[in-house]
């Protein structure tokens, strides 16, 4: 059962990848079951708050439901479901034990994905960045500790580029988001660069809302820089696999100011082309 568990985790994780280390193969065949086993719990939470017509009050009730059982795995008796529930459940709880997870994790997680819900606007960075405290960096910190990694200074390294590869993704999806009637480019800086939200509606992308964007880039940047010293501080595959995505999440911040932020025009994102470069830039790394 639990094997069957860990599979259909791994069958999840393998049609949703994005910048979350779950089917890579950099990771060892051992670990993969047990990131993927976090991944889909996050993944089918976050469909809870994001996908499809729900009216609000039926996704924070399922949100509701997946934490009851979020405590039900951590007490090891993970509860029978319809579907998926049950079946992640089975091998979150398994994996929870095996490496001690701690539970606040999740639970910053999903207190995350219900602000989703309910949140669409963030008027300071301050804001935004407790934000990606609780809806990124939790997978930082429970990678590093399904490789028995518990260091403070590696938690703090992770959680800036955990946040960096988070912000990134909102300077990348602005379009996509503002669609959905979210703004995630925090309000002070929309109106110390001059920008009017009415342009986005437009699809029209104005020298103020790139100067709002090059002050987020340049902030997201900072992030990426502080945090980079993690990929020099782990071994084995976690390290490849870490300056991989590190690299991966730069190169997209790069295209973004290359570009000069029209995401209107086109979303900028990885593909088989950038594969060569970026391997060829894991394996000759320069330490900082």
């Amino acid at each position: 059962m639990t094997d069957a568990a860990y599979q259909r985790c791994l069958d999840l994780a393998s049609a949703h990848y994005e910048n979350f280390p779950v089917a890579s193969r950099l990771l060892p065949a051992a670990a993969r079951p047990h990131v993927a086993a976090v991944y889909a719990f996050a993944r089918v939470a976050d469909d809870f708050a994001d996908e499809g017509d729900r009216p609000v009050a039926e996704r924070l009730s399922l949100l509701d439901d997946w934490s009851h059982r979020l405590q039900a795995a951590a007490a090891g008796n993970p509860l029978p479901g319809h579907g998926d529930a049950g079946t992640i459940f089975v091998a979150l709880a398994d994996t929870m034990r095996r490496y001690q997870l701690e539970v606040t994790l999740f639970d910053d997680l999903l207190s995350a994905f219900r602000q989703d819900v309910t949140v669409t606007r963030y008027e300071t960075w301050r804001d935004l960045l407790d934000y990606c405290r609780r809806s990124a960096n939790p997978v930082g910190r429970l990678v590093l500790r399904l490789f028995g990694r518990r260091e403070p200074q590696l938690d703090a390294w992770s959680d800036d580029v955990c946040t960096a590869l988070q912000l990134t993704n909102f300077w990348q999806d602005l379009a996509i988001d503002w669609t959905r009637g979210r703004l995630y480019v925090p309000l002070e800086t929309v109106r110390r660069a001059g920008a009017d939200v009415k342009d986005l509606s437009a699809r029209r992308l104005t020298p103020q809302w790139r100067e709002a964007l090059a002050t987020c880039a340049a902030e997201t940047r900072a992030r990426f820089d502080a945090g980079r010293p993690i990929a020099d501080a782990v071994s084995g595959r976690l390290r490849w696999e870490l300056r991989a995505t590190w690299l991966g999440g730069v190169r997209i911040l790069d295209r973004l100011e290359r570009s000069g932020f029209d995401v209107f025009r086109a979303r900028p994102a990885l593909g088989w082309s950038d594969a060569a470069a970026i391997g060829t830039h894991t394996l000759f790394w320069a330490r900082t």
